[in-house]
């Protein structure tokens, strides 16, 4: 099937018009049966996987660009794009989509982008190509209306692209521009802004390599100076002469790459500023334009990594230091724009991209930057970018760096300490730059992107690592504000340093297992933590009470052991009854730990609180949470108290069948109220007795735990237990009234005497059948069938 295979990178047209690489592989074109046609076939080169498989549809509009690109769309929104490594490659698949569609290879785009009706399509087609009027001053007005009556039509548009390029007509319209700008006639210049913003929103790159080549640039920029809308024109051509002053902080030899910087960083600033933001019609109309950028950038970081003395110069002078900090600050920015660049890049590129920075020492060259750029906001800013660049690239390779250079260099100088040291110092009021450095902290000790290996876990070494050198740097500024009852600095921005620690800090509580735990327990950090609940900004109280309800959440008894030897619900509750009746926040956070505490049943924290703070917290009656809390540590004393019926109660909790409660509830009431004549003729019953309290001891916490408590596992094991007193004891227990019935019942229970245990065994169903043959005067079955299968179960 394959017929010819060239080297292409696949690219996808985003929601935000921007290119998606989508990998590198071999292109070929042949018959796909399940596509009934002619295809693109795109393989991956590393496993042979399919990156593209495009049919190559007769309608479909492809697009030749700078010879080594071919663009189209195979939907409204979804646009494709392949970039070949050869020119040789190009013209082959060229050639061979011309040949389906039936067109002339020469031709640069193959079809119209959008159908129109058939009777214009006939016009169209029948009319003669564009002529356009000849290029002088008093045919500028004629030639704008036929640009701007052109672009609403894909077919006329397309002429008029081909007359423009056929012709030269741009120099020729840019020689009338001088001619204009010295005549200073400006209603000639309004009509060449407008046909030049019309020659952009024609899309094609032929006519974009013109106009962006060296000699036409600066004069096209200067059509767009003179906007009609304007009462004054712009002056973006001075800007860029002037102001804007390209430095090689680095001497660049080859002259085709510093062509290729001066023409993107200008087209650029066409984009972005020259041309008038284009309408949501217009906006497909520039894609080719967003190409034309996005492919420049990979070419410029291709040449610039393939040179090896320019980053050897580049690394050698940032870690210089005899270089000044003019210097130092031009080759910062030069590398921050370096690494943003190399986003463009194909996942493979970028992955060879930063690994030639690591072997050239991109990370000691930032340490270097982090320690002589201390005061230079701008240097610590394009630092921040270019550390969150490698960060999200490849955290591992970081984590490594800064392990073994613990071994060589003392805590103060590790790469990660002084990533730290710029989040505590930031100046700005509102944190931006420590809110960005703690987001790659919390990156750099996430163990979910942490490798194990057979040999090592970078989890175990890294956090020991993170824990022996780095946390008390971290925690610095918590502690030192922290030594009172309240915070001694209390002001915005201090609270907003010490609310990210603290949100890292919760993170390493949900995250890491006894490295925060010992760290917590031997610096006594929660109590430290506490203190900010008296903050007069409720934003770090709130952080202060969640760093505690992660904790508590864990249900670990060393944390449960700390908080209570310490008295830490203390501060806690003093904040809580600061806060008064006012319905807040504050009060719903406290409330909801107190929930939880009583909720998962955490016994040791509910004697604590109750047996220490219940006076503080008796009057609290609009949540039912600190009854609550009283009623379970009631049960749980009872429970201490009464051991036997504690033992009752893990009877009952073994369920190992399970009858209907409703049931269960009326059979057993009737039980107790049946009398010796509603008794069957086949059960034998006990003599008549006193009402006697032999086992008073017994029905005492019996009879106040099935009142107070009334739970329904304890009616469903009661009432099944009743049924086989009934079904086992039918020669044994004569005659007797209600109380009698249930002291023997207790007696049972608890002595085990006459039936057997609850559980019902496998054996029982045979000594049941035994029971029954034995007994030839009973026919009837004690049981309902229904009742049988529910207790047998």
């Amino acid at each position: 099937m394959t017929d010819t295979r060239r080297r292409v990178k696949v690219y996808t047209l985003n929601e935000d018009r921007q290119w998606d690489d989508r990998g590198t592989g071999h292109v070929s074109s042949g018959y796909v049966e399940r596509l009934k046609g002619t295809s693109l076939l795109v393989r991956a080169e590393s496993d042979g996987s399919l990156l593209l498989e495009s049919k190559i549809n007769p309608n479909t509009a492809y697009q030749k660009q700078q010879d080594t690109l071919i663009v189209w769309s195979e939907a409204e929104n979804y646009d494709l794009a392949l970039s070949f490594q050869e020119k040789a490659g190009c013209d082959e698949i060229w050639e061979k989509i011309c040949q389906v569609q039936g067109k002339d290879p020469s031709v640069d785009i193959t079809q119209d982008v959008v159908d129109e009706s058939e009777e214009e399509r006939f016009d169209e087609m029948s009319s003669p190509g564009l002529e356009l009027p000849p290029c002088e001053l008093n045919r500028l007005e004629d030639l704008a209306e036929l640009v701007a009556s052109s672009l609403p039509s894909p077919l006329r548009r397309e002429k008029l692209a081909l007359a423009v390029e056929n012709e030269g007509y741009i120099r020729k319209l840019l020689e009338l521009f001088r001619v204009c700008e010295d005549l200073e006639n400006r209603e000639g210049l309004h009509h060449l802004y407008e046909i030049i913003k019309g020659i952009f929103l024609l899309n094609r790159t032929a006519l974009f390599e013109v106009m962006f080549s060296d000699e036409c640039i600066m004069d096209v920029i200067g059509c767009l100076e003179f906007d009609p809308a304007l009462p004054q024109p712009r002056r973006h051509r001075e800007f860029l002469t002037k102001t804007a002053r390209f430095k090689e902080v680095i001497p660049i030899s080859d002259p085709e790459l510093r062509q290729k910087i001066h023409q993107t960083y200008r087209v650029q600033y066409i984009q972005d500023m020259v041309l008038p933001t284009p309408s949501v019609f217009e906006e497909n109309m520039l894609s080719t334009l967003h190409s034309f950028i996005f492919f420049n950038k990979v070419e410029i970081v291709g040449m610039l990594q393939d040179d090896e003395k320019f980053l050897t110069d580049l690394f050698a002078q940032l870690t210089d230091e005899a270089t000044d900090d003019d210097k130092r600050h031009e080759l910062v920015n030069f590398l921050k724009e370096f690494c943003a660049f190399s986003q463009t890049l194909q996942p493979q590129n970028r992955d060879a991209f930063f690994k030639t920075l690591s072997n050239m020492g991109i990370l000691p060259a930032l340490e270097v930057i982090l320690v002589s750029g201390m005061d230079d906001v701008q240097v610590r800013g394009a630092a921040t970018d270019i550390f969150s660049y490698l960060v999200e690239y490849n955290p591992s390779m970081v984590r490594e760096f800064v392990m073994q250079e613990s071994q060589q260099n003392d805590d103060d100088i590790l790469l990660i300490n002084l990533i730290i040291e710029h989040m505590i110092c930031d100046t700005d009021p509102e944190l931006g730059g420590a809110v960005q450095l703690m987001g790659l902290l919390r990156t750099l000790v996430d163990p979910e992107n942490m490798l194990a290996t057979a040999n090592k876990t970078e989890k175990t070494e890294f956090l020991s690592f993170f824990y022996k050198h780095c946390m008390h740097v971290l925690s610095a500024p918590l502690l030192a504000n922290t030594t009172e009852e309240k915070p001694s600095k209390d002001d915005f921005q201090t609270s907003q340093l010490l609310a990210l620690i603290l949100e890292l800090l919760t993170f390493c509580v949900e995250h890491h297992t006894y490295h925060i735990k010992n760290y917590i327990i031997n610096k006594d950090i929660l109590r430290r933590v506490l203190v900010l609940t008296a903050s007069q900004h409720a934003f770090l109280a709130l952080c202060a009470l969640r760093f505690m309800r992660r904790i508590i959440g864990l249900k670990d008894e060393f944390y449960n052991r700390y908080i209570m030897r310490n008295f830490l619900f203390e501060p806690v509750i003093k904040a809580f009854l600061n806060n008064g009746s006012r319905y807040n926040l504050m009060n719903s956070a406290i409330i909801e730990m107190f929930e939880y505490v009583r909720v998962e049943d955490v016994k040791s924290l509910t004697a604590h609180i109750v047996e220490n703070y219940w006076k503080a917290l008796e009057d609290v009656d609009y949540v039912q949470t600190f009854k609550g809390l009283k009623l379970r540590y009631e049960q749980q004393r009872e429970r201490q108290d009464n051991p036997k019926l504690d033992s009752m109660r893990s009877i009952l909790r073994n369920h190992r069948f399970r009858r209907d409660a409703r049931t269960l509830e009326d059979e057993e009431e009737m039980w107790f109220n049946t009398d010796e004549d509603d008794l069957e003729d086949g059960e034998a019953v006990v003599p008549p007795s006193d009402k006697m309290k032999s086992e008073e001891d017994l029905m005492e916490p019996i009879t106040k735990f099935m009142e107070r408590k009334k739970r329904t596992y304890g009616k469903l094991l009661f009432s099944s237990f009743l049924f086989r007193i009934k079904l086992n004891s039918k020669e044994i227990i004569p005659k007797c009234d209600k109380m009698t019935k249930f002291n023997f019942f207790v007696s049972c229970l608890f002595q085990g005497g006459l039936v057997g245990g609850l559980v019902d065994y496998p054996d029982d169903d045979d000594d049941e059948e035994e029971e029954e043959e034995d007994d030839g005067e009973s026919k009837e079955d004690p049981l309902p069938p229904s009742k049988k299968s529910k207790l047998s179960s």
